[in-house]
C-alpha cells in the first residue's frame, strides 16, 4: 500500500477515489470502500482512500474531549489490512478548510488523483462550510466524465452507524454495540514497555501498552480482551487506569495474558476489548488486589467460553 502524508498526492494512474474522515473503520465506512475496490477491479483502476490529519475536529476544537476511535498508526495498519492501493492522509489546516468545495472536488480528486470513479456516502459534506455535497459532486462529475456513487447510509437497530454514535458506546462501556458496528472490535495497537512489574510479584505478570494520547478509551475498568501476538490470539484481561491500590498516578494499558510467558518488551502488540468486567477502585490491600485479578481472570476465561463469545467473534478471528 503506497501511503501519502502531505499535499503531494498526484497519480500517475486512474483512480476510484473514496473520501471520508474513516474513524473506527466501521460497517458504514467499510461499505465505501468494499465498493471502492469493486469499481477499481472491475474498471481496472487505483484504489484510494482519501482522509485528512489531522482530523477535522482536532483542528476546529467544537468539543474539548474529542478523541480518535482509531490512532493514526492504527487507522494505517487496518487500511492496508483491507487492501487499499493508495492510502492519504491530507494535511487539514483552517487554510485547507476554507478552500472552496468546487476547487477540492475538481483540483485535488478529479485532477490530481485522475479519478475516474468517486464513492461517497449519501450525506457526505465537504469544503468551505460544508457546502458541498453529494448533488454537486455528481453534477462535477458528469461534466468532467466521473461517475459518482452514494452508498446509503448503514443501519444497526434501525439507526445510522456512525462514529459519534460508536464513540457514545464506548464511553458508556457497550462494548457488544460498539464493536457490532465496528465489525473488527474496539483494539489498541502499542508498543510494550516496561512497568513497576508489580503483576509478577502477586503471579499476574502483565503487559504495559504505550497507546496513541489522542486516543478515546474506555473508562476506567477491566475488560476481558484478547492480545493478537505472532500471530495467535492470548485470553486476558487489560486494565485501563491509574492503579490506585498502589498509589498510581499516570493512566496506564497493561494486561494479563493468560497461558502467556514471552518477553515482549519494545514489540508491538494489538489488543481487542470485547466486555467490561468491572470498574476500577482502590482495594485495601495488594493480596486483595491480587485475589480480584484472579476473579477477573476467570470472569473472562469464562466470557470466551461463553455462546455469546463463540457466536459472535471465533469464527471471525480464529
Amino acid at each position: 500500500m503506497e501511503h501519502i502524508a502531505d499535499t503531494h498526492i498526484e497519480q500517475s494512474r486512474p483512480t476510484a477515489v473514496t473520501l471520508g474522515n474513516f474513524d473506527g473503520l466501521h460497517l458504514g465506512h467499510r461499505a465505501l470502500i468494499k465498493l471502492t475496490k469493486q469499481f477499481a477491479e472491475e474498471e481496472g483502476l487505483q484504489s484510494v482512500v482519501f482522509t485528512f490529519s489531522p482530523h477535522p475536529m482536532l483542528v476546529f476544537k467544537k468539543k474539548e474531549d474529542f478523541a480518535l476511535i482509531m490512532a493514526p498508526s492504527e487507522k494505517k495498519f487496518t487500511m492496508e489490512q483491507m487492501g487499499i492501493d493508495t492510502y492519504i492522509e491530507y494535511p487539514f489546516n483552517q487554510e485547507f478548510a476554507s478552500m472552496s468545495a468546487e476547487d477540492f472536488a475538481i483540483k485535488l480528486i478529479f485532477e490530481k488523483l485522475q479519478c475516474r470513479v468517486l464513492i461517497v456516502g449519501e450525506n457526505y459534506h465537504f469544503g468551505s462550510n460544508r457546502s458541498g455535497n453529494y448533488e454537486m459532486l455528481q453534477k462535477l462529475g458528469q461534466e468532467r466524465g466521473v461517475k459518482v456513487v452514494a452508498v446509503p447510509s448503514v443501519l444497526f437497530d434501525e439507526e445510522r452507524v456512525s462514529s459519534s454514535r460508536i464513540r457514545k458506546c464506548l464511553i458508556q462501556k457497550d462494548l457488544e454495540d460498539a464493536n457490532r458496528m465496528l465489525t473488527v472490535p474496539y483494539f489498541i495497537l502499542g508498543t510494550v514497555s516496561e512497568g513497576k512489574k508489580l503483576g509478577r510479584t502477586i503471579g499476574f505478570p502483565t503487559v504495559n501498552i504505550i497507546a496513541h494520547p489522542l486516543k478515546l478509551f474506555p473508562p476506567n475498568g477491566v475488560y476481558a480482551t484478547k492480545t493478537l501476538y505472532k500471530g495467535k490470539y492470548y485470553y486476558g484481561v487489560t486494565n485501563i487506569g491509574i492503579n490506585p491500590t498502589v498509589d498510581g498516578t499516570q493512566k496506564i494499558v497493561e494486561t494479563y495474558l493468560l497461558d502467556f510467558s514471552e518477553n515482549v518488551y519494545g514489540e508491538t502488540l494489538q489488543t481487542f476489548f470485547y466486555k467490561f468486567l468491572r470498574s476500577e477502585r482502590k482495594f485495601p490491600s495488594v493480596e486483595e488486589l491480587r485475589q480480584q485479578i484472579q476473579r477477573n481472570a476467570e470472569q473472562a476465561a469464562e466470557y470466551f467460553a461463553s455462546e455469546e463469545y463463540l457466536k459472535n467473534w471465533k469464527s471471525a478471528q480464529e
